[in-house]
């Protein structure tokens, strides 16, 4: 990963407009592995950013009858085109939010797999006929409702998964016929630049889909934009909340922070439980809102599961984020390891036991697993983010379910059982946009509906799901003439 420049001029993807207007506002990217200024970001004047939104509404106008088989063209041939940009995207992922080379190939071709899945979706958009003489008044009238477009979206997307994360937003957005501005985190920023032009090569007009740069002042300046219409973002939970504010009745779509209960029952297969929930808590650095933060093991088994899952986490490589063997890389910026270091401290104050060491060196910590802990404590109440697990022992399953639901965030959660009864309790009173039985909470498909509940967020992505989301019903009633 040598030869690289250690500073980089980065410039918003604005349609007719690839500059920040004379902008002197510029937010620092710092490689969280070498600990230098690999990029600088120059922010948008509030004229280039009304630019933006105005040639958004131009497209979305100007392609609203586009055919769903150029839709589907547009997504396909992007699709191609970031599988054949492989080795660029990873490199940026790699240097700009220090994320694994091998994770960060899996999401590439993640990535493009979701393009296409929205393209091929994009048949299966259809409306309706309603019924109209189910009442006197209705008789001789005609219903249709279609599913329309909603006009210009807001994707705010984090740093963890700057791919994958954006094109969550970007190719249900364009699937439905809607025009979309992405405003990505700074450490993402390189990634939805690379992204957007890809786009671009691929044949999508311009202004459908445009990059803004910048922080949460730009975010919360197109939220409040009477042209855009619709906001969805991954983030944490006090930036959906403030975007929310600002947005007002516009529909959102917030996929939020996590807290992800893992159940490990007396009957579980323990070497597999330890086998899944070792990188579902490590990996990715604990940077992923559904990784597991709080492991609640019933007592029987607490010995036997914790002395296999500290083995598990013994054979993860820490490192490096450019060696191919690496399983674990740097979180993404000083300010963010501070703050992880600080969550272990409170825990440890608190009568704690570290299972491991927390060596921190610059921004990598190493996995900290952490059993005895407070309730109360910050790594059982908040949002880690970040490679630390807690070990909590419970006496029966009655205690593990109320445990897992003693938390403000209910996004993705696991439990470990070989009892039918147990699993579909567990599925049923956990209160998760998503309970996996067998499998750890950090797995995700594209194909179902994921969100949270409380403070996780509201509304659902996932393919359908999120074309959904990006679209509103749209009635259409026709009286026959020979109705009088």
């Amino acid at each position: 990963m040598n030869g690289h420049p250690t500073e980089t001029l980065l410039i918003s993807w604005i349609a007719d407009l690839a500059e920040a207007a004379g902008s002197d506002r510029t937010v620092p990217v710092t490689d969280p592995w070498r600990g230098t200024v690999c990029a600088r970001l120059v922010c948008p004047t509030e004229g280039a950013l009304n630019h933006a939104v105005g040639a958004a509404n131009r497209a979305y106008r100007d392609n609203l009858r586009a055919t769903r088989a150029q839709r589907m063209q547009w997504l396909n041939a992007a699709a191609e085109r970031i599988e054949a940009d492989r080795d660029a995207l990873v490199d940026l992922c790699v240097r700009h939010i220090g994320k694994p080379v091998k994770a960060a190939r899996f999401e590439v071709g993640r990535s493009a797999a979701f393009v296409r899945a929205c393209a091929a979706h994009i048949p299966e958009i259809w409306g309706e006929s309603v019924p109209l003489d189910v009442t006197p008044a209705g008789a001789g009238r005609l219903g249709f409702s279609e599913r329309v477009p909603h006009g210009v979206v807001l994707g705010v997307t984090p740093f963890n998964a700057p791919i994958n994360l954006l094109v969550q937003k970007v190719a249900p957005a364009l699937a439905t016929g809607n025009a979309i501005i992405v405003k990505p985190s700074p450490e993402g920023a390189a990634v939805a630049l690379r992204v957007a032009a890809l786009f671009d090569e691929a044949g999508l007009p311009k202004g459908l889909f445009q990059v803004i740069l910048g922080d949460a002042k730009e975010a919360l300046a197109l939220a409040a934009h009477d042209g855009v219409a619709v906001i969805t973002l991954t983030g944490g939970t006090a930036a959906g909340e403030a975007l929310a504010r600002a947005g007002g009745a516009k529909p959102f779509l917030g996929e939020l922070g996590g807290n992800s209960a893992n159940i490990v029952c007396a009957d579980a297969d323990i070497a597999d439980a330890a086998a899944r929930i070792a990188p579902s808590a490590f990996e990715a650095s604990g940077q992923q809102c559904i990784s597991t933060q709080r492991i609640i093991v019933e007592r029987p088994v607490a010995e036997a599961f914790t002395t296999a899952l500290l083995e598990r986490i013994a054979l993860l490589k820490v490192g490096d984020p450019a060696d191919p063997q690496t399983d674990i890389g740097p979180v993404v910026h000083a300010r963010s390891a501070d703050r992880i270091v600080a969550m272990i401290d409170d825990a440890v104050a608190q009568g704690a036991t570290l299972l491991t060491q927390p060596r921190r060196e610059g921004c990598l910590i190493h996995p900290t697993l952490i059993a005895d802990v407070s309730r109360d404590c910050r790594v059982v109440r908040e949002e880690v983010f970040g490679p630390v697990a807690s070990i909590i022992v419970v006496e029966d399953f009655d205690e593990a379910m109320a445990v897992a639901n003693d938390c403000e965030f209910g996004l993705q959660a696991a439990c470990f059982t070989r009892d039918l009864e147990q699993a579909f309790r567990a599925g049923r009173e956990i209160r998760a946009g998503s309970v996996w039985i067998n499998e750890a909470s950090r797995f995700r498909l594209d194909n179902y509906p994921f969100g949270g509940f409380g403070k996780s967020g509201s509304g659902r992505e996932g393919i359908r799901y999120a074309m959904d989301e990006m679209t509103t019903w749209k009635f259409l009633g026709i009286r026959l003439p020979s109705q009088r």
